[in-house]
């Protein structure tokens, strides 16, 4: 993070870089958005990953110390929001972004009430309650990205939020392993006791495999839901969309190349896949 003050174009950059850096699946398809949009997409992870740094990458630092960091972040950028302009390296950008596409700042709101969930919320019972959490870590950005996204029907907006669901499921079951080192299970209890599964063994079962079939049916159905919208988004939007939603769909086939043993091995998509499916798209714009 620069310690000094920086330019709007350095701030824009230095979401683009959070980007490149955490979010690789994502950042590959944002390749393929019109250059006049991608860097507001870029800036809306940038506040994402501010926040998700808080809650992850703090190490041994106590709970209450982070949801205060949490807090004076959210506090910051609502200040600077209202105010019109920010200083912060990375808030710059976002409140920038905010403003030219009148983003409604509630969405702020839910998601940094999801980010704060994470500090003390270890599982979630049922599927119900898992989509609670969801709604302000996933669905609602894609309600964020709509109106930079440019839909040519409202309907767009439900279909918006399923693939953000989409996206994060698919995350919470490639990442099943790594979620367990952290303390939290994002699988709900109720599936979990339905098929016999103790995540804790880390162990690939034939139960274990029932379960992650499941949640892919699961997940594939809400993907189905999001193609309906991605039909809604003018050409220029709907390319990187689509390169995002095939990216993040081979995850799940990635899983179940392995036979479901998310222990074993992260499921991941290779770069060259991710190379091949972006260039398709990407001619009409360039990189």
């Amino acid at each position: 993070m620069p310690s000094g003050p920086v330019t709007m174009d350095e701030s824009y950059a230095l979401c683009k870089e959070f980007n490149k850096r955490h979010g690789t699946t994502y950042y590959w398809s944002t390749k393929v958005l019109p250059p006049d949009k991608r860097p507001h997409v870029h800036a809306l992870y940038g506040f994402c990953r501010y926040a998700d740094d808080i809650v992850d990458d703090l190490g041994p630092v106590p709970v209450a110390e982070r949801e205060a960091a949490l807090a004076s972040f959210g506090q910051r950028f609502f200040r600077d929001l209202q105010a019109g302009a920010s200083t912060d390296p990375v808030l710059m950008a976002v409140v920038d972004t905010v403003q030219k596409f009148s983003l409604d700042p509630q969405c702020f709101r839910r998601f940094l009430r999801s980010m704060t969930m994470d500090l003390t919320v270890a599982s979630y019972d049922t599927w119900a309650d898992l989509l609670d959490y969801m709604d302000g870590s996933a669905a609602v950005i894609g309600e964020m990205m709509l109106p930079i996204l440019e839909p040519s029907d409202a309907a767009a907006f439900g279909h918006a939020r399923d693939l953000g669901n989409a996206f994060q499921l698919t995350n919470f079951l490639r990442d099943i392993n790594e979620d367990l080192d952290r303390g939290r299970m994002y699988v709900p209890q109720e599936d979990l006791r339905r098929f016999g599964v103790d995540l804790t063994t880390r162990t690939c079962t034939s139960q274990f495999i029932e379960l992650m079939k499941f949640e892919i049916d699961r997940c594939r159905a809400m993907y189905a839901s999001a193609d309906l919208g991605i039909a809604m988004l003018p050409a220029r939007s709907a390319r990187c969309i689509r390169a995002a939603r095939t990216l993040y769909s081979r995850i799940l086939e990635r899983i179940e190349a392995q036979n479901y043993d998310v222990f074993a091995r992260r499921a991941s998509v290779p770069t060259w896949q991710k190379a091949i499916v972006v260039g398709r798209l990407v001619v009409p714009f360039g990189g």
